[in-house]
């Protein structure tokens, strides 16, 4: 009866071993390989539960998740005016057909991820190549990034990797090449500061021309129409004087030998030599005398 027992349990020992060697699980993340005798026999993409022949087939599993290969230091790239610029720059992959990236490169990361940096390196460089030092380092990252992914992702296909994006994280200037360039950049903005400087002395001074012109023309606008309103005042002083000697000449000459009288004997030190039978002394000698 124990033999029979012991006998019972190896053959469901033998059985959960041959079923553990004989089934596998591939995660939604991953994608299989079954090979046969050392020859791919089927590519499992699939998720879920999976079988194959123990003893003469074997699986591999790849993961398909979106990995990151980063560049550890700054790639030296030149412009089109052979100017050396620093480059950091990252790149996302996946492994699009598992069959082709297993033929292509062994399924060795590490040949592929030599690959991809040699595809997206030739293609920076070319990038670069063909713009200025303005152009890269402010206006021109996102076509150039574009541009790269697309040309890399073509290249990359056909060992079964799909380049899914290409980042420049940075790019910079050489220590040996900033200094030069920020001397220029210093010279260029004292340049236009100078300009400025001298557009705005020479508006200035046609400004000022300007307000001296205004101001010309206000005073002798204003010297016309004082003389003018003055002259208006004269006539019409006149012409009362006039009216007022028309119609009483004796009060007229009159009045004005009194105002000629007190403008002659302001002061008692005022001295006047004349003859005492003067008409000066008219209305004098017949002062109290008269009507």
């Amino acid at each position: 009866m124990q033999r029979h027992l012991s006998f019972i349990a190896s053959l469901l020992f033998g059985i959960l071993a041959l079923f553990a060697m004989t089934v596998f699980t591939v995660d939604q993340r991953q994608a299989a390989i079954i090979f046969q005798l050392g020859e791919i026999k089927e590519v499992i993409t699939e998720p879920g539960l999976a079988f194959k022949w123990p003893m003469i087939q074997n699986v591999r599993i790849f993961d398909r998740r979106i990995l990151t290969m980063d560049t550890p230091d700054p790639e030296r790239f030149l412009t089109a005016e052979k100017k050396p610029v620093l480059v950091d720059s990252f790149v996302k992959w996946r492994i699009h057909d598992v069959k082709q990236y297993y033929i292509s490169v062994g399924g060795d990361e590490t040949l592929a991820r030599t690959r991809l940096s040699q595809t997206v390196n030739s293609g920076l460089r070319e990038e670069f190549g063909r713009r200025t030092v303005h152009d890269v380092v402010s206006g021109a990252r996102d076509d150039i990034m574009v541009s790269v992914q697309k040309k890399a992702d073509t290249d990359m296909r056909t060992i079964g990797v799909e380049i899914v994006d290409v980042r420049l994280k940075r790019v910079d200037l050489p220590p040996e090449v900033s200094e030069s360039v920020y001397r220029r950049m210093e010279t260029e903005r004292k340049r236009v500061a100078s300009e400025l400087r001298a557009e705005g002395a020479a508006e200035a001074e046609k400004i000022r021309a300007d307000a001296d012109r205004q101001r010309e023309v206000i005073l002798a606008e204003a010297y016309r129409d004082a003389q003018k309103i003055k002259g208006e005042g004269d006539a019409k002083g006149a012409a009362i004087y006039a009216k007022a000697f028309g119609e009483n000449p004796e009060f007229y000459s009159f009045y004005r030998s009194l105002e000629a009288y007190r403008n002659s004997f302001k002061s008692k030190s005022d001295l006047l030599v004349i003859e005492p039978n003067s008409e000066f002394f008219k209305y004098l000698k017949s002062s109290g005398k008269g009507k």
